[in-house]
């Protein structure tokens, strides 16, 4: 006998979300978004309102990747059309968001409606796929296919725009097919066959100077024992980037730290490997799209990666497995297992270049004013635990802390996609602090990139979000200027103001200090962290060039296919 019980739209998007086991909703709450959030209000979410609809996006791609569950944000038309640039970063760090926004009603689109623009052909581009929902009954299977998608092969954003009369509109409960969660949040258990297992182990086993190279996409399901367990069989090196960073520590004896050509220099060495092993790692230009003079073209690859189509994109490989990355690494490790692996000649010149590193970054940490970058992060250093999470923007203040800082556990070490969205960091250390409230959160961050999303400090206090960030002010666009003065020989449109960004901060509610004398940073950064407060350290340094800028030069005298 059929039910005479009515639900609503915006009903059923609460429960689909639940039943999707999302907790939180980031949003910037407006007109066509009304209905959803009233009911969205008193449904058990976590709701976090930003001050601009990017941020919301930043946030739900932070939580994504971190947490490994969907970050889902939610706007209205004009909110959507700034949350264009969010969802562009986020299918760059192929993050798991969903973002929904509402739009005039259903009837009246075509004709001129209230702020209307082509909200799914604007989100095409810049997700895996994006739809407009017409009717309510659909609102159950549309949000499970969209976060299907969201989760196959390599992960990326997904959008669904309701119109306003579909989250109003009410229907009889017996008409609405909620979709019990069914797995696909996990990695598919894909293995490799035998043959392809035994043509990887027979290439390692045969190289004089192997590497494996881990990235985001190997870090799906934190398979720490997986990837150690084959690490420490193999005795192969290991350099670890995006969000694969920490899943095997830098101090571990087989990790050769973070792998960038600009900030560390046992990275270069690649030119000279014979084996190269990408785990979740693209061929792209981080990598130097796989080809000379990155990688030799004598060189071999295997290529394990959740999609099929990023194998072999720019060079052919000997050996390519499309798959769950944890579970092929334990049918290496398993295989491995047979044979004896020594250390090779190899691992003490990567380990001497990572060390020659280390010692000239100390040396530029010397007692004057301005501070160099390096003594700000050679005295934050004193007070990091390995159990702390690092968050760094773009820009010179940044690269030098990213080639100093290591990682040493999974998601305590992130940086901006390749997109190289500048701002992106605030909202990240933000959804890193909410995900693991227990855990010390510290942002890094520059003049120029902190006025993206400086007013989040407003969220971060409005929900007690304590972080703690240290902002290098060189009054610069850093790394821009430097590039310019070394190809051109003059700076154009990248100088700003020794802006006080701290009494911003104390504006806002949170602790905010000025520090400019380098006999006082420890006891600033120590009320920084005992403050309990959002808080942000303004410290006045050197406009220095970075190893990153450096590269950057090179890269642009050169005009060659080299890695960024």
């Amino acid at each position: 006998m059929s039910s005479n019980k009515k639900i609503t739209g915006s009903e059923i998007i609460a429960r689909s979300l639940q039943l999707e086991g999302v907790e939180n909703i980031f949003t910037l709450v407006g007109d066509h978004i009304l209905p959803v959030t009233d009911t969205i209000g008193s449904s058990g979410f976590r709701i976090i309102d930003t001050r601009h609809e990017q941020a919301a996006v930043h946030l739900a791609d932070a939580w994504g990747r971190i947490t490994g569950k969907p970050g889902v944000a939610m706007y209205t038309t004009p909110g959507f059309a700034n949350a264009i640039p969010g969802l562009a970063c986020a299918l760059h760090d192929e993050s798991p968001v969903l973002s929904i926004s509402g739009s005039a009603e259903l009837t009246e689109l075509g004709r001129g409606a209230m702020q209307e623009i082509e909200q799914v052909d604007m989100a095409r581009p810049v997700t895996k796929g994006a739809w407009l929902v017409t009717d309510s009954r659909r609102i159950p299977d549309m949000i499970a296919h969209a976060l299907r998608v969201a989760y196959s092969g390599r992960r990326g954003p997904v959008h669904l725009t309701i119109p306003v009369d579909i989250q109003q509109q009410s229907v009889s409960v017996d008409e609405v097919n909620f979709f019990e969660p069914f797995g696909h949040l996990e990695s598919p258990q894909i293995t490799a066959d035998s043959d392809q297992v035994r043509r990887a182990i027979d290439l390692l086993r045969s190289a004089s100077n192997p590497i494996v190279i881990a990235g985001s996409a190997a870090a799906y399901g934190e398979p720490i024992e997986q990837l150690t367990r084959f690490i420490e069989t193999t005795h192969i090196p290991l350099m670890t980037e995006g969000d694969a960073r920490g899943l095997l520590p830098d101090d571990h004896e087989y990790c050769m730290g973070f792998f960038d050509h600009g900030l560390n220099q046992a990275a270069r060495l690649l030119k000279e490997s014979d084996v190269v092993m990408l785990l979740g790692r693209k061929q792209d230009v981080i990598l130097g799209y796989a080809m000379p003079p990155t990688i030799s073209p004598d060189t071999k690859i295997i290529q394990i990666d959740p999609s099929s189509t990023e194998i072999g994109r720019n060079k052919s490989v000997s050996v390519g497995i499309a798959g769950n990355v944890g579970n092929i690494l334990e049918q290496l490790t398993s295989m491995a297992a047979k044979y004896d692996w020594a250390d090779l000649p190899w691992l003490t010149r990567l380990r001497s270049e990572r060390t020659l590193q280390l010692n000239q970054l100390n040396s530029l940490a010397v007692p004057e004013s301005p501070m160099h970058a390096m003594s700000v992060h050679k005295a934050l250093a004193q007070f990091l635990k390995t159990d702390d999470c690092l968050v760094f923007d773009g820009g010179d203040f940044c690269h030098f802390g990213r080639a100093f800082h290591g990682a040493f556990k999974p998601n305590r070490w992130l940086y901006l996609g390749t997109l190289g969205m500048l701002g992106s960091a605030l909202p990240t250390a933000l959804a890193a602090k909410l995900a693991n409230p227990e855990r010390r959160v510290i942002l890094m961050v520059g003049d120029g990139a902190f006025g993206f999303n400086a007013m989040e400090y407003d969220t971060a206090v409005r929900h007690n979000i304590p972080i703690i960030g240290i902002l290098g002010n060189d009054a610069a666009w850093g790394i821009d200027r430097q590039i310019q003065l070394g190809l051109y020989g003059k700076a154009v449109a990248t100088d700003l103001l020794p802006t006080r960004y701290d009494q911003v901060v104390n504006g806002l509610g949170g602790y905010g200090e000025h520090v400019k004398d380098p006999g006082k940073l420890d006891e600033s950064i120590d009320r920084a962290f005992k403050s309990g407060k959002p808080s942000l350290l303004n410290v006045e340094i050197q406009r220095a060039i970075s190893p990153r800028a450096e590269a950057s030069i090179s890269r642009w005298r050169n005009k060659g296919a080299l890695p960024f």
